[in-house]
């Protein structure tokens, strides 16, 4: 199975390296230090999982170099989906699958008009890690799952396929009937703990672990989850229970993305996380206070840190 990573940070390298080792042809798109440090040295993951170390690492700038493949894991911050979408036309042949998974709920929508409705599936990485170094991932915690499937819902071919091969590189992984439903559900869950985690400057096991907090955790998710029904989104009654208590299981340590962002003083997917529920909301009718204070307070920041 050929399949090529767009995007070689914690997400494309996490699991891009785990298929590779199952046995698939991989093949890293990335930029500057990171791809330099994979062809010189290869591509290495650490952390709670234990350490994997893919040598020799495919990896290029170029998609043209690479040609038709089976799979795109297409793994950009969510402000390069159009570019970077155009950029890998090269790789797609009459029945490839280009699988967004990145943070937001929008990717696929994004992606059809420029690859067509039939290179598009629907996917939900769950994974905490990110570039320490270049050539080098750190994970936070064991957790890995992604879940994938046909945005009409139906169970595909392409689908099985890559569901077997997920089970063989050894995390968990669901073909999904009801991937909006999966997208949506973890859009609660991360727009709402992004700007919370950013705010509070603090991992997650410090912030959850105040009684002071879950009545904000509990507000935001419920923003998002009236957002979500009442864009017509097949969420079932006890979400924000679920979604609740998920929250304390993670690994305490853990930070979303957005807030390493934040602490480097990079750019941040605001835009498309507490931004887009903010969004959302003003189409729909439905209020978001907590979302609308946390998203104002954060806005500065939003293009990396004031100057």
């Amino acid at each position: 199975m050929r399949i090529a990573v767009v995007g070689a940070g914690g997400v494309g390298g996490g699991f891009g390296v785990a298929l590779a080792k199952a046995g698939a042809d991989v093949t890293f798109i990335a930029r500057g230090a990171h791809l330099a440090a994979m062809k010189s040295q290869g591509l290495k993951v650490q952390g709670g999982r234990g350490e994997s170390h893919l040598v020799p690492t495919q990896a290029t700038d170029n998609p043209a170099e690479i040609g038709k493949v089976d799979f795109v894991l297409f793994c950009v911050k969510l402000w390069d989906v159009e570019s970077a979408g155009a950029h890998i036309k090269p790789l797609i042949g009459p029945n490839t699958a280009v699988i967004p998974l990145q943070n937001g709920v929008d990717a696929a929508e994004r992606l059809i008009p420029i690859l067509g409705d039939n290179a598009v599936m629907g996917g939900v990485a769950q994974i905490s890690a990110s570039i320490i170094g270049p050539g080098l991932i750190n994970q936070v915690g064991t957790f890995m799952r992604m879940i994938f499937g046909e945005l009409d819902g139906r169970r595909s071919q392409r689908g099985e396929d890559l569901l077997t091969l997920c089970l063989k590189a050894g995390f968990d992984a669901t073909l999904s009937d009801q991937i909006l439903t999966d997208l949506w559900m973890k859009f609660i869950l991360l727009a709402s703990n992004a700007s919370i985690m950013a705010l509070a400057r603090q991992p997650i096991g410090k912030v959850r672990d105040d009684p002071e907090m879950r009545p904000i955790f509990t507000a935001a998710y419920q923003e998002t989850f009236d957002v979500g029904r009442a864009r017509g989104v097949a969420l079932p009654a006890n979400a924000v229970e679920s979604i609740l208590d998920n929250t304390y299981r993670f690994p305490p340590d853990m930070k979303p993305s957005m807030a390493l962002d934040l602490d480097r003083g990079n750019r941040l997917e605001l835009p498309w996380l507490g931004g887009k529920v903010v969004e959302l909301g003003k189409k729909v009718g439905v209020p978001t206070p907590t979302h609308s204070l946390m998203y104002a307070m954060l806005k500065p920041y939003a293009m990396g840190k004031p100057g």
